[in-house]
């Protein structure tokens, strides 16, 4: 399963729908809105994606991912919209026959996310300056 969602993650009926009765491992990864980056104070994010590309890049991971390891099913899940402290932007779940397989499919679901998934993360610190930052690169744009 594949989603973007303005909605919060609920991850217990993620976790669940992943786990099977072949498959010994569930790794669930959450990305969550962290207070300190890099020395300086979160205030919130905000995330904006280009959908139609972002679910599509989602769709080419989990198949990426199925192919590289025996899979039981898998769910990416991304938040968009404005994110406070502590709320969950990003779930992946994996299942998997074994835990190693398990980890290093959830591993490398949440690397290629980062990495090629067309969502913008708007830093907002608590100075009240702001950061965006763009999927795979260092901060982009910088405003005060």
């Amino acid at each position: 399963m594949i989603r973007l969602t303005n909605a919060e993650i609920d991850y217990q009926p993620i976790t669940e729908q992943v786990r099977r009765k072949d498959c010994g491992a569930v790794v669930l990864f959450l990305g969550t809105v962290r207070e300190m980056t890099e020395g300086r104070r979160t205030a919130a994010l905000d995330y904006e994606a280009y959908a139609g590309m972002a679910e599509k890049k989602l769709a080419e991971i989990e198949e990426e991912t199925r192919a590289r390891w025996p899979i039981g099913d898998i769910a990416l899940i991304h938040r968009l919209g404005r994110l406070e402290l502590g709320e969950v932007s990003v779930a992946v779940a994996v299942s998997c026959p074994h835990r190693a397989q398990a980890f290093e499919a959830g591993r490398y679901a949440i690397d290629r996310l980062k990495e090629v998934v067309p969502i913008w993360k708007k830093e907002n610190w608590a100075d009240g300056s702001t950061a965006w930052v763009h999927p795979g690169t260092e901060r982009i744009k910088q405003e005060e």
